[in-house]
């Protein structure tokens, strides 16, 4: 029978490792061509990380069994490809700056074609399916010819025990079964997770003030706050108070909304019952999103956010900068949607076994 195991790509901190080897799938290692993962990765999730940038391994694929135990045609095998995004996101950023991760997914075929494993795992933002210039289309095609059947959707993670609206892509492709389905959303509002659920434990979560810097491994520090945002987060009503608290006080009032309507995240509370936001790699400041706590003078902690991305609370992220670390949490790909994922595949794994 064989043990299902898989490859990481673009692994980062190992969201989707973390999430697959918490429900049985060995993980062979991950690659990322950003070193400062390393430590995280391998510690953490102890398994080898690969300092490999996977645009040049696709120009030479037979170098990847020389640095992992894979072979071609393993049915045990699941490529996992969850590249970098922001070129297609629906988020303001720079384009220029992302533009030559936007086709990581063509490096990825390349490898997967090569080595055609059993199974494939993407994630990626909405935007990789809708946007011109997408690779998605050619990657789909490619995948037909090797033989492979495969599912799409965009998941909301909040429906797969993440206290978090992510909606996210998701691709799942087999070249072993007749068909394939990616998780289904079981829209239950009595099930979701809510930032209460999650963070809300004084007792795991202390309280703490602006600026805290915790150096153990919880890593339960917060930003800095000016002194005008600290007055700004002081005026925020608590549970889910928004800047319109403060709208027409000409100190606190930023020049740029005194004649716009929108955008009414910024500098917004948490709400206890609800669920948070996409976390994105900004999610330390007040001042990038409804990202301030729900009732205290602050902004999430690192560990908070890390909690809301449903990674368990002894992951340890090793760095000495704050920014960095908020970087590997809000790209990460949630372990508990990672998970979800991980099953399904599971479970075609199985049903193929019984078959053949």
């Amino acid at each position: 029978m064989g043990v299902l195991k898989a490859v990481d790509f673009f692994c980062g901190a190992g969201g989707v490792t973390c999430g697959f080897k918490n429900i049985g799938i060995k993980v062979l290692g991950g690659l990322d061509i950003d070193s400062q993962f390393k430590k995280t990765y391998e510690e953490t999730n102890d398994t080898i990380f690969i300092n490999e940038d996977v645009s040049a391994l696709s120009l030479n694929p037979e170098k990847l069994s020389k640095l992992l135990p894979i072979e071609k045609q393993d049915n045990n095998l699941i490529f996992i490809g969850c590249s970098p995004c922001q070129y297609f996101s629906n988020l303001k950023s720079d384009k220029k700056k992302s533009k030559k991760s936007r086709l990581l997914l063509e490096d990825f075929k390349e490898l997967v074609l090569y080595y055609s494993p059993g199974y494939v795992f993407i994630e990626n933002v909405p935007g990789l399916e809708t946007k011109k210039g997408s690779p998605l289309h050619a990657f789909k095609i490619a995948l037909k010819k090797q033989g492979y059947v495969f599912d799409q959707n965009v998941l909301n993670a909040k429906y797969f025990g993440v206290p978090q609206n992510r909606r996210r892509f998701v691709l799942i492709a087999s070249r072993l079964n007749t068909q394939i389905s990616v998780p289904k959303q079981v829209r239950d509002k009595q099930k979701l997770v809510s930032i209460k659920d999650a963070i809300g434990d004084y007792t795991q979560f202390p309280k703490i003030k602006a600026g805290t810097e915790d150096k153990s491994e919880f890593i339960h520090s917060s930003s800095r706050l000016s002194d005008i945002n600290l007055k700004r987060i002081k005026r925020t009503p608590k549970d889910g108070g928004s800047r319109k608290a403060w709208a027409n006080d000409p100190q606190l009032q930023l020049e740029c909304y005194k004649n716009h309507d929108g955008h009414h995240d910024v500098y917004g509370r948490l709400a206890w019952k609800k669920q948070a936001p996409t976390i994105t790699t900004r999610f330390i400041y007040t001042s990038t999103g409804r990202y301030s706590h729900p009732e205290q003078n602050r902004a999430l902690s690192l560990r908070e956010g890390a909690t809301l991305q449903s990674f368990p609370l002894d992951y340890n992220f090793h760095s000495s900068n704050k920014g960095a670390i908020a970087t590997m949490i809000g790209n990460a790909v949630p372990p508990k949607l990672a998970e979800a994922i991980g099953l399904t595949i599971k479970e075609h794994w199985s049903q193929w076994q019984k078959l053949k």
